[in-house]
């Protein structure tokens, strides 16, 4: 590497941090790239150098990498002293209709509103219409079958909102206990 090369690497980062920090809203790399004008696969190693920089030195800030996004944010260790200078409005929590709704999609995505529905056994009209609203769920495609509906699913403001980095960091289903086993005569021959 030449001494331009590293001098340009070292911009690089003060680059990336100055467009994170007046964006202040979730950036697509793809954008990032662009803007900068450097291959996305400079520009993912200096975001990896510079999330692991910032969680090394443990600065009130982090590095948010999640799904096509990236972001500055608070590091949580410091967020009481900012709640507490600021005393933020509450942020409205989600529903347990909408958490039940979010978490069939998030799990069986894409999935169509009658699935969801069938799923839950009760409509779910007003919860699929907040979690668009708000961003967490979103139209994926149209299902092949009679009517072509609509198939949902999860987006980067939902991994940014659970502070996930992608659908594999879900915890993992539980598995069905005993009692919810199809009923067995008592012979342990399953009842038809």
């Amino acid at each position: 590497m030449s001494e331009r090369d590293e001098t340009f690497e070292g911009t690089l980062k003060g680059r990336i941090e100055a467009i994170l920090y007046v964006a202040g809203e979730p950036v697509l790399i793809r954008d990032l790239a662009t803007a900068l004008r450097v291959p996305p696969g400079e520009l993912n190693a200096a975001l990896k150098e510079l999330r692991d920089e910032y969680d090394f030195a443990q600065r009130g800030f982090l590095l948010r990498i999640y799904g096509s996004h990236v972001q500055l944010a608070t590091r949580p260790l410091y967020s009481e002293d900012v709640v507490r200078l600021l005393q933020p409005v509450q942020k409205q929590s989600l529903s347990q209709a909408i958490m039940e709704t979010l978490a069939v999609v998030a799990y069986r995505q894409p999935v169509t509103k009658a699935e969801i529905e069938q799923i839950r056994g009760v409509k779910c009209d007003y919860s699929v219409q907040s979690l668009t609203a708000k961003g967490l769920i979103a139209e994926v495609g149209r299902k092949d079958t009679v009517g072509h509906p609509i198939l949902y699913g999860t987006t980067d403001s939902f991994l940014s909102h659970f502070g996930i980095s992608s659908l594999e960091d879900l915890p993992p289903l539980p598995e069905p206990a005993a009692d919810d086993a199809a009923p067995c005569d008592e012979g342990g021959e399953l009842i038809p």
